[in-house]
């Protein structure tokens, strides 16, 4: 079933795909989303870091079912993972990232999606991830409905690089999180993180 999965890539690709190892901070909308596109790719193991359980809230943009509600969220979405890719890898951690702790989990992958909500947080784990000379692809601008164009930035250091992608304007705090567009940005993250394993650039979309 995998070599159907993957027969669009070549063997070189689909060997590149399988040895990778993906880590995600957070398993809600931008997160879990993203986790089941890498896997749908061949991405050989992720690791998720997420605190929180499954609310009866998540259920109109996260890739949860009522059946996961109570759960911790990364075990709900690990479940699903295997569901889909007995082969895959899935390493957790049921844990809330801090200034403390997140230098401890960069070692586990060697690229990371942030996929958090809460802004502080968002740029202290990007700041953390490059200090450790690793690419991550982050998020910003998702809320709400309409036309605001999707778009990548690229920033690079003397060590790494990092991608952040959305529109850089929606707060979630004053526009509501929906699925089209959440969705839609945890998919652009997903597609950066194939370009980077694939190519080994990140590149501003035209």
């Amino acid at each position: 079933m995998l070599g159907a999965m993957l027969s669009c890539f070549s063997p070189e690709q689909r060997a590149l795909l399988l040895r990778a190892r993906v880590g995600i901070a957070g398993a809600g909308g931008l997160g879990s989303n993203a986790a089941m596109m890498l896997a749908r790719s061949g991405i050989g193991c992720l690791v998720l870091i997420d605190g929180d359980t499954v609310d009866a809230s998540n259920l109109n943009r996260q890739h949860f079912m009522p059946r996961h509600l109570g759960r911790p969220k990364v075990e709900a979405l690990a479940e699903q993972l295997r569901e889909l890719r007995p082969d895959m890898d899935v390493v957790t951690h049921h844990r809330w990232l801090d200034r403390e702790n997140i230098a401890q989990f960069l070692p586990e992958a060697e690229l990371w999606l942030e996929a958090m909500d809460d802004a502080a947080m968002k740029a202290m784990f990007v700041s953390a991830v490059l200090r450790a000379g690793k690419p991550v692809i982050g998020a910003s601008g998702m809320g709400g409905f309409g036309s605001r164009a999707m778009e990548r930035h690229i920033m690079r250091t003397s060590r790494s690089v990092a991608a952040v992608v959305g529109d850089f304007s929606s707060d979630v705090a004053q526009l509501p999180p929906l699925a089209p567009r959440v969705v839609q940005c945890a998919a652009m993250q997903a597609d950066a993180a194939l370009e980077w394993l694939l190519t080994g650039k990140l590149q501003p979309l035209l």
